[in-house]
């Protein structure tokens, strides 16, 4: 629709609030928005020139307008939230956040069954959450378990069932799991009450349910009913426990959602806090994609709009780093100062990571390039690198040792310039004494293409060695005695410096540092470090312990392993007694081990 088509409709849009819906020519819906003023809002997408091509898209295939008109700003921001689920406009942003979380059920049955679930079934239960952490979820089952017992059979607790004494009470009401409600034990209010309480638990509240134990053990004590007086207490110092878990991040604050964000071209990174009685019960970042240019504040106010929603908070207050129109009765909090400026620092650290993270990932390639891209960029390595074919296989080796000790070496490879995790190697140096990189290079690059050889594999177009032309003269000794010159390149990667050696040249290659094809380079070989690090690290650690216990005269690799299956580490074999250690190698050699242990 272009401004002279829009002028004809102009006329009929009211100056009032609401939502606008944009149609394309198969009439599917594009564009939702909401308006204070719907006439103003609707007229600057066709009365201005736009900057940003996105905006002239969308105009460009917008040949319907249909509008709503509801009683306020806060409606329009209701109504559109709603309208994006239903249609899901390409135009609009999204939330980018497909994982399902767990919930907390209390089953619309007599005497409801408590527990955890990820799925909502529409049959009148009631679901308190969602928990962005599984372990946040078990951490409150385990306090209902152990302060508010409920039943966990599948019995049909009916009245008329209770009443005809068709149930007994089973193991978990004689252990002190459950109050038999089945037997008519357990009247309703008194479970009803337990279920009061595990909602709020679900809010962060639990100075009702102290009370109430509190009174409790205090007037068995009176009744001198000590052993009942004795569960109370130990069912006050798990909620206390509980209560040690819990973030505390201020004790004059109650009720409070704190909310950030921070954006670049591409997305938006926003940060959601609950905050009830001081501590914080939700913590979440989502992201999203923006689609036409989104001011922050459209992006927090959509945001903020769902996350409460999703969460199914009722704070009357929301701390943000600056003001805008939101729900009314809802107070919009820009901090300056005090607990609510410290909070909403935290959130925007939250924020700026999940930005850094983003970007990160952008660095790495771990979001993969479309294939024409790699294509592009492995004929560029082809050209800087003066190489006769397409690098499409690449192959980079490193090799490192721990003071002479534990020689280990890597190899990665890159097809395609990804990655190809199940081709990687790693090598434990035979051959080599002592420290001698250079001949470990030697080693293993003839064990590996020996091997490639041998079983008729296809042969790397670009063989990477990290390091300089010592190294890779190395190398190239193996790569002579496979009679394979000429028909692979090789090349050294000089660290820190970031040269590139050819075999037989004096003078090194260098690249432009931010050149697309030196950032390939670093990339395989800060990946061959990687992969390298770890199994050196795993490698010379399996040696200490191994070198630890059988340095203890009398004592086998064997036994070495049973006590390290048994105990998992050498601190836990240190600390444990005697008798633990007779259990698993007989009581001479625990004496032995114990002996060893105490004596240094």
């Amino acid at each position: 629709m272009d401004k002279q088509a829009f002028t004809v409709i102009a006329p009929s849009i009211p100056h009032r609030p609401g939502i606008y819906k944009y149609y394309s020519s198969d009439g599917q819906i594009i564009y939702v928005g909401k308006a204070k003023n719907l006439y103003k809002r609707v007229s600057s997408y066709f009365n201005k020139i736009s900057g940003y091509y996105k905006t002239q898209k969308l105009v460009s295939e917008i040949c319907n307008i249909e509008i709503a008109i509801v009683d306020s700003e806060q409606d329009a921001l209701h109504l559109e939230n709603s309208l994006i689920k239903q249609y899901q406009p390409k135009y609009n942003m999204m939330l980018k956040d497909d994982k399902t979380y767990p919930h907390i059920v209390i089953k619309n049955e007599p005497f409801p069954r408590i527990f955890l679930t990820r799925r909502k079934i529409h049959d009148g239960s009631e679901y308190l959450g969602p928990y962005t952490s599984v372990d946040q979820v078990r951490d409150i089952l385990e306090l209902i378990k152990q302060t508010l017992p409920f039943r966990t059979c599948n019995l049909k607790l009916t009245k008329e069932n209770i009443e005809k004494e068709k149930f007994k009470p089973c193991l978990e009401y004689h252990i002190g799991n459950c109050k038999a409600p089945c037997a008519g034990l357990q009247t309703k209010e008194d479970y009803a009450w337990q279920v009061h309480q595990v909602r709020e638990v679900f809010r962060g509240k639990l100075g009702e349910i102290t009370r109430h134990y509190k009174q409790e053990m205090q007037a068995c004590a009176e009744n001198m009913q000590f052993e009942k007086a004795e569960l109370i207490r130990r069912k006050l110092e798990f909620i206390k426990e509980y209560q040690g878990k819990s973030i505390i991040v201020s004790t004059r604050l109650h009720e409070v959602d704190i909310c950030s964000v921070i954006s670049n071209e591409e997305a938006a990174f926003i940060n959601y806090m609950v905050i009830v009685q001081g501590s914080i019960i939700h913590t979440h970042t989502v992201t999203i994609e923006k689609k036409l240019d989104e001011t922050d504040e459209e992006i927090l106010q959509f945001a903020l709009n769902q996350m409460r929603e999703k969460f199914e908070s009722s704070s009357k207050e929301i701390v943000v780093p600056f003001a805008f129109e939101f729900d009314a009765g809802v107070l919009i909090t820009v901090p300056k100062t005090g607990d609510k400026k410290k909070l909403l620092e935290l959130s925007l650290q939250n924020a700026q990571y999940a930005l850094q993270d983003f970007k990160r990932k952008k660095t790495l390639l771990l979001e993969q390039n479309s294939e024409g891209q790699n294509r592009a960029l492995l004929q560029q390595l082809k050209e800087d690198l003066h190489l006769p074919r397409m690098p499409l296989h690449i192959e980079c080796f490193d090799n490192s040792n721990f003071q002479g000790s534990y020689p280990v070496a890597a190899m990665v490879c890159f097809k395609n310039a990804l990655p190809d995790k199940k081709e990687y190697r790693h090598f434990h140096i035979k051959t080599v004494e002592g420290i001698d990189d250079f001949a470990s290079m030697k080693e293993i690059v003839y064990r590996r293409y020996k091997r490639v050889l041998d079983e008729q594999k296809p042969m790397p177009q670009l063989i990477i060695i990290d390091g300089g032309k010592g190294q890779l003269s190395s190398a190239m000794e193996s790569i002579r005695a496979l009679d394979l010159l000429g028909k692979v390149t090789v090349v050294g990667l000089a660290k820190n410096v970031e040269e590139i050696f050819y075999p037989g040249d004096t003078e090194s290659l260098k690249l432009p540092y931010q050149s697309h094809t030196l950032n390939l380079l670093k990339r395989i070989r800060d990946e061959v470090h990687r992969f390298g690090i770890t199994f050196h690290r795993n490698t010379r650690s399996k040696g200490v312990i191994k070198n630890e216990l059988q340095n203890i005269a009398g004592i086998g690799e064997k036994t070495a392993q049973d006590l390290l299956k048994a105990f998992k580490s050498v601190t836990k074999i240190k600390q444990a007694g005697l008798e633990d250690l007779a259990k698993v190698i007989g009581k001479a050699r625990a004496e032995v081990v114990r002996d060893y242990f105490e004596g240094r």
